[in-house]
């Protein structure tokens, strides 16, 4: 599908990063249901808390409340540039989720919050072993994505994207190397910035 290469999804938001920024750069514009199921998994998860498509770095921000420890990597250059800026304490870094750079074992959990949707399918699985290895066992991933017909791709505002489901996640995960241990599906209310149904999924490393 055109425009779902990491260079063509990089190009895409840098063109819209600062229309993005305004409508959705910070914590007080997310719904609240988001930060209840993120902070939940923070402060349960241990170690290094890593970003994994950071954007402008808000996100990033929440996770290392309460003296953590969090990192953001995003593929949009303009992203980081402005996480670097609003959140000068914070690492922040350009890159692909295809070659993190971490060592093996090196971080306790990752969020991928809505990180995921704009790679194609065939790509998910390697992304999930790269994940998997930077992990340390027993580390966790949060998933945020659009629950919907899995792998059927829809026209998003800023690139190509695909749905998913927590359960053909579940089974991609498990080939991965990790256990599923909660799920959660809802509609959008009007407000929201999506009125695309939300789906989350909470995972362990073996």
């Amino acid at each position: 599908m055109e425009g779902t290469s990491d260079a063509g999804v990089a190009a895409a938001y840098d063109e819209r990063a600062a229309e993005y920024v305004e409508l959705a750069g910070a914590i007080e514009q997310m719904d609240a249901r988001d930060a209840a199921v993120i902070e939940a998994w923070r402060d349960t998860a241990s170690g290094l808390l890593l970003d994994a498509g950071c954007g402008p770095g808000h996100w990033t921000q929440f996770l290392s409340l309460g003296e953590r420890v969090a990192q953001g990597i995003d593929l949009s250059e303009e992203f980081i540039a402005t996480a670097r800026k609003r959140h000068p304490g914070i690492s922040f870094d350009v890159g692909s989720f295809r070659d993190l750079p971490f060592a093996a074992g090196s971080v306790g959990g990752i969020l991928a919050w809505y990180s995921l949707i704009h790679t194609s399918p065939a790509d998910i699985p390697g992304i999930l072993e790269e994940f998997a290895r930077v992990l340390a066992p027993g580390g966790s991933i949060l998933i945020g994505f659009f629950d919907g017909e899995p792998r059927e791709p829809f026209a998003h505002a800023v690139a190509p994207a695909y749905f998913w489901s927590a359960d053909a996640l579940a089974g991609l995960l498990a080939d991965a190397g990790f256990e599923v241990v909660t799920s959660d599906t809802r509609g959008r209310e009007p407000g929201e910035i999506s009125a695309r149904p939300h789906g989350s999924l909470e995972a362990r490393r073996r």
